[in-house]
């Protein structure tokens, strides 16, 4: 569109006229992607194992050994230990497809396109499978880190239930993401390799609490230096917008990355040409499974801003 002109003055840039040429940026515009996390709080032990869709890998466990009370001159009994498996189900697939025209390709001003177009599909694959394993990890949590009355053995801790969750204000988020790691505590889930995953919403509550008091922390600076919070009660708190939210309700994730099990393969990543014109196709296929294999290191927190 040309500048504006008074009326019954000659308009050179008119749609008939067209002396005013539109001019095309050789750059593109910046693209912002929602961060991805699964790399931090999921394991990938078995991942060496797949190699398509389909693959089943067996993850076999360590049994309970019985202790028993001796007295001298007793007859011993011998136990037959007996451990269980699970199965990690390589049962998910994501692909991406386009086509791009030789012609196209010589006249484009923008080189490079095709190479922003691939980069833009595997962070939209990323996304993709973030937010499908958000939200399906929490029901896989113990029944004593999740609910009204979480805590293995003290049994009265709320961490809210979808309908009744927990009203959270900057005064006492804090106290409820220590609640969450007392909950870890009682089934005795190791301090290295803790996570909790909340959203923005909710992390804002947290950087308005004393948690600005670097100290509080053990943190060299605040809370509010970065996108990752830091360390909250053996926890590192990360901010996430792919976690499930049902009206005001918000989900948060929190637990040990032992909990989660995540193996994935890039299995196609191709260039060909497209048999029914003069171009090319580019493709690219990710084939990916995930299971809840140590329920007792995984909780979740179901909770509302007061």
């Amino acid at each position: 569109m040309s500048y504006p002109n008074a009326p019954g003055k000659l308009d050179i840039g008119s749609a008939t006229m067209r002396y005013i040429p539109t001019i095309y940026s050789g750059k593109l515009l910046k693209k912002y992607y929602d961060a991805t996390l699964l790399a931090a709080i999921t394991n990938t032990d078995y991942e060496g194992e797949i190699r398509q869709y389909g693959d089943t890998v067996v993850i076999r466990s360590t049994p309970d050994m019985v202790i028993r009370d001796y007295s001298k001159g007793q007859t011993l009994v011998n136990d037959q230990p007996e451990a269980t498996s699970q199965e990690l189900l390589i049962d998910q697939g994501k692909y991406w497809s386009f086509v791009t025209d030789d012609l196209d390709e010589k006249q484009t001003d923008i080189k490079s396109f095709v190479d922003n177009w691939t980069t833009d599909a595997a962070e939209q694959l990323k996304i993709t499978v973030d937010t499908a394993v958000l939200a399906n990890i929490p029901t896989g949590a113990h029944a004593s880190n999740s609910g009204s009355t979480a805590g293995a053995i003290s049994g009265d801790i709320d961490l809210g239930v979808a309908g009744t969750p927990v009203a959270l204000d900057k005064t006492n988020i804090l106290d409820k993401f220590v609640d969450c790691g007392v909950a870890l505590d009682e089934l005795n889930v190791p301090e290295s390799g803790r996570f909790l995953v909340a959203p923005p919403k909710l992390l804002g509550l947290l950087k308005k609490s004393e948690l600005r008091d670097a100290s509080i922390m053990g943190d060299p600076s605040s809370a509010l230096r970065r996108g990752v919070v830091g360390m909250i009660d053996r926890f590192t708190t990360y901010s996430s917008n792919l976690l499930a939210k049902s009206g005001n309700e918000y989900s948060i994730i929190f637990g040990h990355k032992d909990a989660t099990t995540f193996a994935t393969q890039l299995v196609k990543n191709k260039v060909q040409d497209n048999p029914n014109g003069f171009g090319m196709l580019h493709r690219g296929l990710q084939v990916y499974g995930y299971k809840v294999i140590k329920s007792e290191a995984l909780g979740h927190l179901v909770a509302t801003v007061a």
